[in-house]
């Protein structure tokens, strides 16, 4: 099949404005080819139906989260500030006994930095004694670097990592509503660098490979999605290259003409077209779409469980990690077998 005819022309880059939204506040919907230069949320206009401008600052949530997967563990860290609080979180999966080992830290909002943008060294970082993350942003050069370390009973990590870009990068701003934005970016990088985790060092090596996910807007007041990733080498082209996929179903309110969901090869990508996640089981999702693009089942070996129920806001956010079965096809129908990569996944719910 060509998927060419199923898939819509406006997931195909276009250049990216200077800034997010206009003079007037109308956002920029679409799929770009690079990085914005500013990214001013503050000046949305009418984001919400029922708040008032002013309030922007309380309704944006953001992050930026980076996975690396080495020979041996999956590294997950990341920064969140959603406004009334912030996070961050630190995650390291084996892949052998499927077991993770993770750190948390709730803090005040400002202890949780978001860089300004992804370009020109901007850095994102939680000012935190347990759980400190550093993650330096030279997009523009195909670069980023990130470090931390983790001070808790059981739990002493510490890593270093400088990433480089190998394939294009995936740049989207999504309507939620009429002006509601979603931005997310998303790279694949090679990884160079170690994590030592209670005493034991783990280095990377020719495959490790790693994505960036900088994401940022504003969400429905019931938000929900499932999200699942892969990071690694595959055969193309009858030859071993650096590889990965994003998937992901949220609120877009128009699948087909806005969401994230591509394949990374070297060099280049490949749209894919709207997906599907059902549990088969509670540790067992089925990913597919309607034209046979994706079919892929991830079976899911340990998972970190966030719950906060504290009436106004409601969140329930799993955290997942495991192994994937299954293919999924380019644009031009080329099948890339899945079996045994790793899965990185979420399944989040939130009220605020």
């Amino acid at each position: 099949m060509d998927f060419k005819n199923v898939l819509s022309d406006k997931r195909i880059p276009v250049p990216t404005p200077n800034d997010i939204c206009d003079e007037n506040g109308k956002c920029y919907f679409g799929t770009f080819d690079k990085e914005f230069s500013q990214m001013n949320f503050m000046n949305v206009h009418r984001q919400s139906r029922v708040l008032p401008d002013f309030m922007n600052r309380f309704r944006y949530t953001c992050w930026e989260a980076v996975e690396i997967t080495l020979k041996d563990v999956v590294v997950l860290t990341a920064v969140c500030n959603m406004g009334f609080f912030g996070t961050s979180l630190t995650i390291v999966y084996d892949k052998k006994t499927k077991k993770k080992i993770a750190c948390q830290e709730m803090m005040l909002p400002q202890q949780a930095v978001m860089a300004p943008t992804i370009i020109n060294g901007d850095v994102c970082y939680s000012n935190s004694i347990i759980n400190r993350v550093n993650i330096k942003n030279n997009f523009e050069n195909g670069k980023a670097y990130v470090s931390g370390r983790v001070i808790n009973p059981g739990k002493m990590f510490k890593y270093n990592f400088e990433l480089t870009r190998v394939s294009k990068p995936s740049v989207v701003m999504i309507p939620f509503g009429k002006n509601k934005p979603l931005y997310s970016q998303k790279d694949l990088f090679h990884a160079e660098g170690y994590i030592k985790v209670n005493g034991k060092k783990y280095k990377t090596d020719k495959d490790s490979t790693a994505i960036i996910d900088d994401h940022r807007g504003y969400y429905p007041y019931k938000m929900h999605y499932d999200w699942v990733t892969t990071m690694g080498t595959n055969t193309v082209n009858g030859k071993k290259e650096f590889f990965g996929f994003n998937l992901t179903r949220n609120q877009s309110i128009n699948q087909d003409d806005y969401n994230e969901n591509l394949i990374w090869f070297q060099g280049e990508t490949s749209r894919v077209t709207p997906v599907y996640f059902h549990y088969d089981k509670p540790d067992l999702c089925h990913v597919y779409d309607d034209h046979g693009m994706v079919d892929l089942y991830y079976e899911i070996g340990d998972k970190h469980v966030m719950e906060m129920h504290l009436g106004i806001i409601d969140e329930d956010y799993t955290i997942t990690f495991g192994e994937l079965r299954g293919f999924i096809k380019d644009e031009d129908g080329n099948e890339y077998c899945l079996d045994g990569m790793v899965g990185i996944g979420e399944d989040k719910s939130l009220r605020i």
